[in-house]
């Protein structure tokens, strides 16, 4: 792999490190719900679907 794409999914290793950090995610913690859900799970999961999304980008870009 080459050192920029180990650069790249680094970074987002400590983005997402820091978005699922406990400060922030109690931002989230409310009683408030939308469509049915509870929004911290609606932050938990978009941010997942997120870094996996990204890096699937980053990995598929190396192969080609």
């Amino acid at each position: 792999m080459k050192k920029r794409h180990e650069q790249k999914l680094v970074i987002l290793s400590l983005l997402m490190l820091l978005a699922m950090n406990v400060p922030l995610l109690l931002l989230f913690d409310s009683s408030k719900s939308l469509f049915g859900f509870p929004i911290i799970y609606i932050y938990i999961f978009s941010a997942w679907i997120f870094s996996i999304a990204i890096s699937y980008l980053i990995i598929k870009r190396y192969y080609e």
